[in-house]
């Protein structure tokens, strides 16, 4: 089993930054990626960026060369710690974000953080 708990989120205006933590922990052996995907109000859940566990990266076209994702530890087969750091943040970006993680072909969520852009 495993766990993602994320951090971070908050009500930010538009063009400042917010850095978003999502904490895996369990049994992560055979993990292929983690990343980070968003759902606002009325909208499907999209992609917003996801790191393989061989340290390739991929983005929604929407948050290209305005978010970066990263791990921000070594890992283990236990824990692992992930960000998401958030620039240029716009009024679209406002949304409800999840950690996302693929263990042995099986999807894990975390329960959300909340990301508000507004002035």
């Amino acid at each position: 089993q495993v766990q993602l708990v994320e951090s971070g989120g908050g009500l930010v205006q538009p063009g400042g930054s917010l850095r978003l933590s999502c904490i895996a922990s369990g049994n992560l052996g055979g993990l292929a990626w983690m990343g980070w995907y968003r759902q606002a109000p009325g909208k499907q859940r999209e992609l917003v960026a996801i790191r393989t566990s061989g340290g390739d990266t991929h983005y929604g076209d929407s948050v290209k060369d305005r978010f970066t994702i990263s791990r921000d530890n070594s890992g283990n087969t236990v824990s692992l710690q992930m960000s998401l750091q958030m620039n240029s943040l716009e009024i679209d970006d406002t949304a409800d974000y999840f950690c996302n993680a693929v263990v042995r072909n099986t999807n894990y969520w975390g329960q959300g953080t909340q990301v508000t852009v507004s002035s």
